[in-house]
């Protein structure tokens, strides 16, 4: 969450401004520890398991609410079992594990570009002991040493690749760009749409923004949200995943007793409304918006999205080009069903076909990578 330090002090008032002013005077208190951020920088020359190299970049994909709910199993030699973790779920707002899967897509992809890149082919075969269920594996993936296989040039993008949170900057997307990331869309299966009509903008900004309404005013939805968010560099640090709120402002507001989770979940109050503010000055800064959709809802095709996503978001990386995505409208519980029509119904997803991934794309500030847990920690016992 950002605040502005003029809304900041504004709120506090008396006394406490002193010690905001203070804060805010101390651009890296509370910044986000380097411990958290530690996987951003690849595999430790030491590693030797090229199994382990790779997944050291895999756990750099992007996924739902950075729950990172990743397992593997090393058990067999030469070989991944990619498993989903059932701690790390979202029951509430993406109650068929859709977007969990596609996480585990945008994995794969990774994973298999870093294999590459150092010389060995990665043969992924899905769902090896049938349909998926939490005690069945997402894939079996054998690792084969192939010299000469070549480097995926968007797998140098890996390192620099953002979920951008923040406003964008208050610029089109250029259509150079536009065009390029179209060009570069490969999976003909999965329809790729980037629009950037004004009219149409807002239309979708609008559906975007009830979105999020209905979930932070459905408790449980809300609660799922609140429950991952990690505030301060302690929490980050001791957690290393979901929802990172950091930064002097921050710090301030905890002194305060204003930032707490509790407050968070309660309308009215300065963590609840300055929440809520960000997120719509995200969609009012929005410019051009983006889906992808799919003609089925099959695991298969969720991975594949997953898949087809990451590159997309490699690909905006080199151009220079941010991107979020906005799930709200794209989830299957009861009461977002109304806008999840409206949703399809605008994006021209048929009836039969699914919406699975919704973004802003545009221009923003880089603000740094998101927390990630050790490798040990996805490991299975």
């Amino acid at each position: 969450m950002a605040l502005s330090r003029k809304t900041f002090l504004r709120v506090l008032g008396g006394g406490v401004v002193v010690a905001a002013g203070a804060a805010l005077a101390i651009p890296r208190l509370d910044a986000m520890p380097a411990s958290a951020v530690e996987g951003w920088a690849g595999p430790p020359p030491s590693e030797a398991d090229p199994r382990r190299r790779a997944l050291a970049w895999a756990l750099l994909a992007p996924n739902p609410h950075n729950l990172q709910s990743w397992a593997v199993d090393l058990s067999q030699p030469d070989t991944i079992l990619l498993h989903v973790d059932g701690q790390r779920l979202l029951p509430e707002t993406d109650p068929f594990s859709r977007q969990i899967l596609i996480g585990h897509g945008c994995f794969l992809e990774i994973l298999a570009m870093a294999a590459a890149s150092e010389g060995w082919r990665t043969d992924i075969a899905l769902f090896p002991e049938g349909e998926w269920s939490l005690d069945r594996p997402v894939a079996r993936i054998v690792f084969t040493r192939q010299p000469g296989i070549a480097t995926d040039p968007l797998f140098a993008e890996v390192p620099r690749r953002r979920t951008a949170k923040a406003k964008f900057a208050p610029r089109p997307l250029e259509a150079a760009h536009r065009t390029a990331l179209l060009a570069s869309y490969a999976p003909a299966a999965l329809p790729l749409a980037i629009v950037d009509d004004t009219a149409k903008v807002d239309r979708l900004r609008a559906l975007a923004a009830a979105g999020s309404d209905v979930e932070m005013n459905t408790l449980r939805t809300h609660k799922e949200s609140i429950d991952v968010v990690r505030i301060g560099a302690a929490e980050i640090a001791a957690h290393r995943d979901g929802i990172s709120l950091k930064g002097p402002m921050i710090w301030a507001l905890r002194q305060t007793g204003q930032m707490t989770a509790e407050k968070a979940m309660t309308p009215g109050t300065l963590a609840w409304d300055g929440g809520r503010d960000y997120a719509m000055a995200g969609y009012a800064s929005a410019r051009a918006f983006g889906w992808i959709a799919s003609p089925d809802n099959a695991r298969a095709t969720q991975i594949a999205v997953g898949r087809a996503f990451v590159r997309l978001q490699l690909k905006a990386t080199a151009l220079g080009v941010a991107l979020q995505p906005h799930s709200q409208t794209l989830q299957e519980y009861p009461e977002m069903a109304e806008l999840r029509v409206a949703m399809h119904r605008e994006t021209g997803t048929g009836e039969g076909a699914t919406l699975q991934m919704f973004f802003r794309l545009g221009y923003a500030v880089d603000t740094g990578p998101s927390p990630r847990r050790a490798l040990r920690s996805f490991l299975a016992a």
